[in-house]
């Protein structure tokens, strides 16, 4: 024979797919949000965007340094990182305060642990839940700054219906555009939906978990007795589920237990709605699932081909 028979480990089949493709292709679909946050929140918005991703970049390059490990900045994954933190904060955050959540993103989360692929939750959510913990004030004030609204303080659509509170409530199609109060980057339900559907065509995520998570957030609303159609849009349930639960590290392998974790986060996020002290519970419900993933993964494994099931 001219060829020789090669052996080598796996894998053996080997695609173009590169970690630094899938995260700009993530960059990509994000655009369309970044552009409405800064619609609608003005410079404040470009600013925070722009801190957070130098922020989360520097800070990898650094850490990387001071342990003595391979740079991996090229990679994209920081870029991604600073730009989700920076979605889920409001426009009136103090940019030095939201570097703290990239820090700990960055540094705590994802570098102490490994790097890429290593962090056992999602670093942006870690991000926002420890800026929403350590200014709370700051982080539930939220300040329109667009062509209807002049630097108006108002409260997002969750916190109006939670504290009761008499401001008048947006409709569906304002909350669809994105015209209402929020985080940069979960206002604008269009802006997430196109950049869903880019990830779908470049086959980056599958639709298994947004779809299953918003279908049983939408489920669990409609049981509750609360308006199904304001709970997907009122909040940050798109971005959670299109761009965050959906992350490959933190979520499920198996199709079962996608699903399975997808319907944990839709049942969390609407409980804490319903039931919790605060207004949204899509950060909370999707680190939760994400520290179950490894049981998830144990009961949903497939049974190794030829292997007999074990007696009870």
């Amino acid at each position: 024979m001219a060829e020789k028979l090669i052996v080598s480990s796996s894998p053996h089949i080997k695609a173009g797919i590169t970690t630094r493709k899938i995260m700009l292709d993530v960059i990509i679909a994000l655009i369309p949000a970044c552009i409405a946050s800064i619609i609608y929140f003005g410079w404040q918005a470009a600013m925070l965007l722009v801190v957070s991703v130098i922020t989360c970049v520097v800070a990898e390059y650094i850490c990387r340094k001071v342990m003595k490990r391979d740079n991996t900045i090229g990679d994209l994954s920081a870029v991604v990182t600073g730009l989700l933190v920076a979605m889920n904060v409001p426009s009136s955050l103090n940019p030095f305060m939201m570097m703290l959540g990239d820090v700990a993103a960055i540094v705590v989360v994802k570098q102490m642990f490994g790097g890429i692929g290593q962090n056992f939750v999602n670093p942006a959510l870690i991000g926002r839940i420890i800026l929403m913990n350590s200014f709370p004030g700051p982080m539930s004030s939220w300040t329109m700054t667009n062509y209807a609204i002049d630097g108006a303080t108002t409260a997002t659509p969750l916190g109006i219906v939670k504290m009761g509170l008499s401001d008048p409530l947006p409709n569906y199609l304002q909350m669809f555009l994105g015209n209402r109060g929020g985080c940069l980057g979960e206002t604008c339900g269009l802006a997430l939906l196109i950049g869903f559907a880019y990830l779908l065509i470049r086959k980056v995520i599958s639709p298994v978990i947004p779809l299953c998570y918003i279908g049983t957030a939408a489920l669990m609303s409609a049981l509750l007795g609360r308006d199904v159609l304001f709970d997907i849009l009122a909040g940050g349930l798109l971005l959670g589920a299109i761009f965050m639960a959906t992350d490959y590290t933190t979520s499920p392998i198996t199709i079962k237990g996608q699903v399975i974790y997808a319907i944990g986060c839709g049942v969390l996020t609407i409980l804490i709605r319903k039931f919790g002290a605060l207004p949204e519970g899509v950060s909370y419900s999707i680190i939760i699932m994400n520290l179950l993933v490894p049981l998830i993964e144990r009961g949903t494994r497939p049974r190794t081909f030829g292997k007999e099931r074990a007696k009870k």
